[in-house]
Formats: structure tokens, C-alpha cells, sequence
């Protein structure tokens, strides 16, 4: 081993005197990973190449050098954590430029570590007012747990909707929620926008105007800006990126072993992908990341590892299996496969399900696989030492470069697994470069106030038309109120337009809106029908969402078992289920909304359903029993917990900042306690996972 770590040694100087450092640098990772493998500690020369690369957290102290040593102590900072992070070469240096007081448009690897910068910035600079923009709901969880935990003493740390503000703040949401305080926030410290690529409609259509509205909106607010996504090649010039130094960083923690296993085969056939599938699986000890790449091969896949992966011996996933079954659907594929050390995360889920699974799966004696969509690498930040690509898709389409970048990023993690193994099942998509065009479209021009933001003369004529059409059709300067009240979240500008001259024009049509506040279920049918095609194509039956909603209002006094027999007798699944709950609270509640307010401005009768819309954002459940699941307490627990009359989950006028107060001032133990025989034996994991997300280190 000696004779081939000096080789290797030689080999890795020679490239860093070539100036070829990246490759320096991987090949210095494979070394680590074997000498990690063969329990050697680091002599003297490796930990001087791990200061060369830049990899300055990987120095081992005991045996280094003292100017070695030095540099390990040097490029340590305070991250929040009891102790401090020692921070890599590029970590520091993006640091230095934001303590600076430097804007930044950065692209880094998914291993790069960016969450340390954001946390060592917020102990250095202590803000007042930190806005931090995220892809999902999931990630948003993921980042209020981490941030919680550091700065929940210093910080009011939101991440809900209409929240009251503290003094100083930070801010924890997707773009749909961030746009929901634009009107709310006067100043703000730094703005971060994580995963920027997403306002680029070429890799997220639907959102990206929305992400672009609140970055400006947002953006004229804040002293400062920093804005991070992975692979991005080149930034097009642009109005949100121009006046900010644009970093592009090829500097990663872990090395990317490839195996390409589709070259096996002259014909790439579900029977060879299942045959290799197994023997991975079969072979390796570790955990693995499953991509489906479409909601249908998460189906085939998880029926494939149903029937050959045996069951492992672990009471807390028989525990999960048995709990999961009681509380969903006994014949729920979920239960059965968790026993088998196998999870699914997809976007559909119920939250608090998401991310006990992750939880499962960052646990050695936990899940050993998730088999996933695009949700695993948007939602969350979890990584395994193995990412198998099960097909080249991404939904409908084909995976572009990027996207599959960003999943085999998800392979390896720094002080855990030096080298991620990358199995391909399927052909990967072409090499391409991945360029930013951050797109000033029409819709987001008309979503604009004109007078705050610099919009060329072509850009204006387009606005001043607009505003024209749209005071003819709902009366002079009303436009103007709706894009300062920032209402519609749903309708484009152009879609609100259409929707504005259907409804003037069959107003009388639209009288039954009224009927949303009875509570005869039945009478929702014919006005729900007409706002649904409004929408249009919503991923479901108009029939199945109805149905849906109708027997959901029952949410709160039937479990699910007890509603999930009514929506099944129209052919809705337990997956379908989960789906339809994403799509009514969201999506139809928010439509309804601004139907409403549409109504009122078209007429002089002045109904009012936001209470029939409150109830459905909500699922029909408490307020604060729904928005407990963001945080990882699932519903029939919360249930539980109520009941006995430990905390009042009821009261939706408790604002949820103080029912977290409650909760931490019960205490763990008192609640366990009181709930007593209750207490199914996995929800004390739940409660401790809940728990350590709402807890200061």
C-alpha cells in the first residue's frame, strides 16, 4: 500500500504542477476513499496535497504538519454549530466576497456544501432580516430544521404563510409563498435564491415567472443578493443578474465513479434493467438512491424489488409497515415494502411521509433504498454512496444534461462516502452546455408595476397595452390594485385576462358561487364544474376532484381509512389520493380565491367564499394541524394529540409560532407520557423526529 500511495502521491503533484488541478483533485479523493477503506491514517504528504486541492475539512489534524495544521484552524468559522466548521478553499472564498457585501450569481456542484456559507454569513454578518428562497415545500422544511436548530434564539424563523414578523427574521419559502410578503417585508439584509436555474422557463415553465416576479419584487428590498445553482455554464445577460459577479466553480468534495451498465446490452429491455437492478442491489451494503424518472416505473420498480428483495429484520420499519396500514390503506405497497428497507418519495406524497422516509433513509438501521422521481433531487438534499438510473426520462421527456448532472450529484457526501458509484441503466443524455436565460416574457412584464423596475420602451409599450385591455374590461386603474395586491398566484396575466372576459361575459352564470358556503356538500357540484374547467387540464377528472373534495370534508372527524372507501368506488387509488390533496390545496383553493375576487370586482353583490377556500388550502383540516405536517407531524397524531387535550390543535386563530411554543414547553417526555397506550410504537419516532425540528442545539 505505501509504494502505491507514493505513486499516487507522484502522480497527483505532477497534475497540480500541470495546473490540472481538478483532476488532481479526484484522483486525491479515490486515494482517501482507500485509505479510509484500509483504516490508514493520512501520513504528512496527503494532508499537504488535501491543502493544495483546496480540501482543507478533509486535513487529518493527528498527522499533519504544522503548517497544515495551521491552515485547517485558520479556515474555520462559525457556522452556528457548538464548534466550528472548518470550510473548503472555494466555500471560504465565496464567504469573504458576501461578508464583503458583494452580490453573487454562483454555480457550484450539488457536493459543493453551500448550506455552511449561508450559515457562517448569518453568524458573522447577524442580519435582521434574511430571505431564503427555495424549489419545494420539502426543501423549505429541510432548511427551517437545519436553521432552526442554529439561530432560533436570535431569529423568528417563518416558513408559513401569514405569519406576524419579529424584529429580526428569516424567511423560508417556495417563490409561490415568498410573493405572498412582498407587500410585508420593508428591508432585507440578503436575499438567497437557492436552485436559481428554476427561474429560466426552459427548466421550469409553469413557475418560473413567479420565481422571476418575487426575485424582483424581493430584489429592491434587499442590501444584498445571492443567488446559487448547480452545473450552470454560462448566465445570458439579463436585468436580474447584471450588476452581480457571476462565479462559476468546477470544485467538488466527492469523486463520481460512472458505471455503465447499459452497455451490457445491444437492447436496453425492462427485463435486463430488473436483472441488473437486483445484482446491484444484491451487491452493495450501502444505501442507494432508486431514479424512476416517471411516476409509471416507480410502479415497475417497486413491484420488481417487492417480489425479490426479502424482508429485513427491523422493528422500527415493522413498526412503520404496521403504522402505515392502520393510518392509510393495509394493502398500501408502501407498507409492504418498507419492511424490505425500501422507500418511494415522489411530489404526490403526503409531506410529513416525505420526509420520515428521508429520515428513515439517513438512518443506518432505517430504509436502504428510496426509489424516487425528480422530487428527490428538487425536494431535498439527501445523498447515497449508489444513484442507479433506472431510464433516461424526466417525466414526458427525456433527461436533459443538466437534470442527470444534478442527479448523479446526489452520489457520494463528504465524510461519508469519498466516491459516489453511479450505476446507468439507460443511455444518459448528450454533453451539452447548460446557459441561464433568465426570460422577461410577456406575462411577467404584465405582472409588473412599470413605474419600479427597469423595463425597456418596447417592454412598456407592451405593459401600457395591457393595462389598457384590462381596464375595459374591469374598469379603470383595477389592474393596477391587482399587480400592488399581488392576489393571483394562479392566472397569468394572460390567462386572467381570458378568464375575466368568460365570466363578464355569463356573469349571471357565475351567481351560484354563493353556494360554495353551504354545507350541503352536493350543492358545491355545479359551480365547482364551472371553476374547474377554468383551469383546465389539473392532472385529475373534474369527477375524482369533486368527489374528493366533497368526501374530505369530513377530514378532521373521519380517518382516512374511514373516507378513502367513498373516493375509491370512483376508481381513486391511495397514490391518486395523495395527488388530488396536492391539487385542491393549492391549486383549486388559490383558483377559487381569485375567482372570487374577480366575481367582486365584475359585479356589485360582493360574495364571499374565502372561507370555503381557507377550508380547502387546508385540506379540511385545522390550520395548524396541516401546517404541523410541513413539519414533520402527521395528522392522526396531531389527532391524538388533541383529543387528550395536551395542546389545542383546534383554535385556528393560535397562531402556529405559538403552538410550537406550546409543544417545546410540554415537552417530549410529558407528551409521550400522556399519551400513553395510545401512542402507536412508531409514532415515538415520529414525536422524536418532530421534535428535534423544533429544538435548539
Amino acid at each position: 500500500m505505501e509504494e502505491r500511495m507514493f505513486n499516487t502521491c507522484s502522480e497527483i503533484n505532477e497534475l497540480l504542477n500541470r495546473k490540472q488541478e481538478h483532476e488532481a483533485r479526484n484522483k486525491l479523493i479515490k486515494l482517501l476513499d482507500s485509505l479510509e477503506k484500509e483504516n490508514i491514517e493520512y501520513p504528512p504528504i496527503v494532508n499537504h496535497l488535501i491543502r493544495e486541492t483546496g480540501l482543507y475539512p478533509y486535513i487529518q489534524t493527528s498527522s499533519a504538519n504544522w503548517d497544515d495544521q495551521f491552515v485547517f484552524e485558520i479556515f474555520k468559522v462559525d457556522t452556528g454549530d457548538k464548534e466550528k466548521r472548518t470550510l473548503h478553499r472555494e466555500q471560504s472564498l465565496l464567504l469573504k466576497k458576501l461578508i464583503e457585501g458583494k452580490n453573487i450569481a454562483v454555480s457550484a456542484p450539488t457536493s459543493f456544501g453551500k448550506s455552511f456559507v449561508i450559515d457562517a454569513f448569518i453568524s458573522l454578518k447577524n442580519p435582521d432580516n434574511v430571505v431564503i428562497i427555495v424549489p419545494t415545500i420539502a426543501l423549505a422544511d429541510e432548511t427551517r430544521r437545519r436553521l432552526y436548530k442554529k439561530f432560533a434564539n436570535k431569529f423568528k424563523i417563518i416558513t408559513t404563510s401569514d405569519v406576524d414578523l419579529a424584529e429580526r427574521n428569516i424567511f423560508i419559502f417556495p417563490q409561490e409563498r415568498a410573493i405572498g410578503y412582498c407587500n410585508k417585508i420593508a428591508n432585507i439584509d440578503i436575499l438567497i435564491i437557492d436552485e436559481f436555474y428554476k427561474a429560466s422557463i426552459a427548466y421550469d415553465k409553469e413557475r418560473a415567472p413567479i420565481l422571476l416576479k418575487a426575485i424582483l419584487e424581493l430584489g429592491k428590498k434587499a442590501k444584498q443578493k445571492y443567488f446559487l445553482a448547480p452545473n450552470i455554464s454560462e448566465i445570458k445577460n439579463n436585468p436580474i443578474t447584471e450588476e452581480m459577479e457571476k462565479i462559476q466553480l468546477d470544485f467538488n468534495t466527492v469523486f463520481s465513479e460512472i458505471h455503465k451498465i447499459y452497455e451490457k446490452t445491444q437492447k436496453i429491455t425492462d427485463d435486463f434493467k430488473k436483472m441488473e437492478l437486483l445484482n446491484i442491489i444484491k451487491n452493495n451494503d450501502s444505501k442507494s438512491l432508486i431514479y424512476a424518472g416517471t411516476f409509471s416505473n416507480i410502479d415497475k420498480i417497486t413491484n420488481i424489488l417487492k417480489e425479490n428483495i426479502p424482508d429485513k429484520s427491523s422493528s422500527i420499519l415493522n413498526n412503520f409497515s404496521d403504522w402505515l396500514k392502520s393510518n392509510y390503506l393495509d394493502t398500501y405497497i408502501l407498507s409492504d415494502l418498507v419492511k424490505k428497507g425500501i422507500g418511494i418519495h415522489n411530489g404526490k406524497l403526503h409531506r410529513s411521509l416525505s420526509q420520515i422516509q428521508v429520515r428513515l433513509f439517513e438512518d443506518d438501521k432505517g430504509l436502504d433504498e428510496i426509489v424516487s422521481t425528480s422530487s428527490i433531487i428538487e425536494g431535498v438534499n439527501t445523498s447515497a454512496e449508489n444513484v442507479i438510473i433506472w431510464a433516461n426520462k424526466n417525466g414526458r421527456s427525456n433527461l436533459n444534461n443538466f437534470t442527470f448532472k444534478n442527479i448523479i450529484g446526489r452520489g457520494g457526501r463528504m465524510f461519508r462516502h469519498f466516491i459516489g458509484k453511479i450505476y446507468l441503466l439507460d443511455t444518459p443524455p448528450a454533453t451539452e452546455t447548460a446557459q441561464l436565460d433568465l426570460e422577461f416574457t410577456d406575462d411577467l412584464i404584465n405582472s409588473l408595476n412599470k413605474e419600479e423596475f427597469p423595463l425597456s420602451d418596447s417592454q412598456i409599450e407592451v405593459a401600457n397595452e395591457f393595462v389598457n385591455e384590462m381596464d375595459k374590461i374591469l374598469g379603470k386603474g383595477v389592474y393596477g390594485e391587482i399587480i400592488q395586491s399581488n392576489v393571483f398566484q394562479i392566472f397569468s396575466p394572460s390567462q386572467l385576462k381570458n378568464v375575466a372576459e368568460i365570466m363578464k361575459t355569463d356573469i349571471e352564470e357565475w351567481n351560484g358561487l354563493s353556494y360554495l358556503n353551504s354545507n350541503n356538500v352536493d350543492d358545491w357540484d355545479y359551480i365547482l364544474i364551472k371553476i374547474l374547467k377554468l383551469i383546465g387540464n389539473v392532472g385529475a377528472y373534474y369527477r375524482d376532484i369533486i368527489a374528493y373534495i366533497k368526501n374530505i370534508a369530513n377530514n378532521w372527524t373521519l380517518s382516512i381509512p374511514q373516507i378513502l372507501p367513498y373516493i375509491q368506488s370512483n376508481g381513486v387509488t391511495i397514490e391518486k389520493f395523495f395527488e388530488l390533496e396536492k391539487i385542491v390545496t393549492f391549486k383549486v383553493a388559490s383558483v377559487i380565491n381569485e375567482v372570487n375576487y374577480l366575481y367582486n370586482i365584475l359585479t356589485d353583490k360582493h360574495v364571499d367564499v374565502s372561507a370555503f377556500s381557507t377550508k380547502l388550502s387546508y385540506a379540511f383540516l385545522p390550520k395548524n394541524v396541516y401546517e404541523l405536517e410541513e413539519y414533520g407531524l402527521p395528522r392522526m397524531l396531531s389527532k391524538k394529540i388533541h383529543l387528550k387535550g395536551i395542546i389545542d390543535l383546534e383554535n385556528n386563530d393560535i397562531p402556529l409560532h405559538d403552538i410550537l411554543l406550546q409543544f417545546n414547553k410540554v415537552g417530549l417526555t410529558t407528551i409521550k407520557e400522556k399519551l400513553g397506550s395510545d401512542l402507536h410504537p412508531f409514532e415515538n419516532y415520529i414525536l422524536d423526529y418532530f421534535y428535534d425540528g423544533i429544538t435548539t442545539c
